[in-house]
């Protein structure tokens, strides 16, 4: 069984100013995202992880190296954020008044519309996300592992992995920095242990 600790990146100047969609647009932390990742890592600290995988935009890496301590940070290409296409650098206001069915279609069925009509599927980031996490079933044993990701990509794959319909993924709650934390058993089963949580 692996003990996966799931993190969203800290803050960034996107997120502060309207929560503008911030896909593969690479940006930095802000103070408070730095802040943030600080504050896991206190809660963490008696933590020591077998590995720290990150997302390769530098909000997620620079999160894991806060976050994680002194361990190494691991890149990998399949828990970079969803490609939002047109929607990409504007909020959700923004882009319904340019174009409303788009965000219509991708609100009823987001594993077969493309994100901001050229970018990614739902089911094309799950396929890839999942491939990780199976990646890492076979590769460790009895493990405990910080990732670290980003918003939609988080959400979809635990969507995904509880059952639920990819167009309920909202309905999951991920802020900046705070920790989820499920146990994935070698048959691929997830038991969701803390949400969105700030650990005790």
């Amino acid at each position: 069984m692996l003990k996966i600790y799931l993190l969203r990146h800290g803050q960034t100047p996107w997120n502060a100013d309207g929560n503008r969609y911030c896909g593969r647009t690479d940006l930095p932390l802000t103070e408070k995202g730095i802040a943030q990742a600080t504050s896991v890592r206190e809660q963490l600290k008696n933590i020591s992880f077998d590995a720290v995988y990150s997302s390769p935009l530098q909000r997620a890496f620079a999160t894991a190296q806060i976050a994680g301590g002194e361990q190494n940070v691991i890149k990998d290409e399949r828990l970079i954020e969803a490609d939002f296409g047109q929607w990409e650098g504007k909020t959700r206001i923004e882009f319904i008044e340019e174009n409303g069915k788009l965000w219509y279609d991708w609100a009823l069925d987001p594993a077969k519309t493309k994100a901001g009509g050229t970018g990614e599927t739902a089911r094309e980031v799950v396929d890839r996300v999942d491939e990780f996490f199976n990646y890492l079933l076979q590769h460790y044993e009895d493990a405990e592992i910080l990732v670290v990701g980003h918003n939609a990509v988080n959400r979809f794959y635990l969507a995904h992995k509880l059952g639920m319909s990819l167009k309920n993924y909202r309905r999951i709650m991920q802020d900046n920095s705070t920790i989820t934390m499920f146990h994935l058993e070698k048959d691929g089963e997830l038991t969701l242990v803390h949400l969105n949580s700030l650990l005790s």
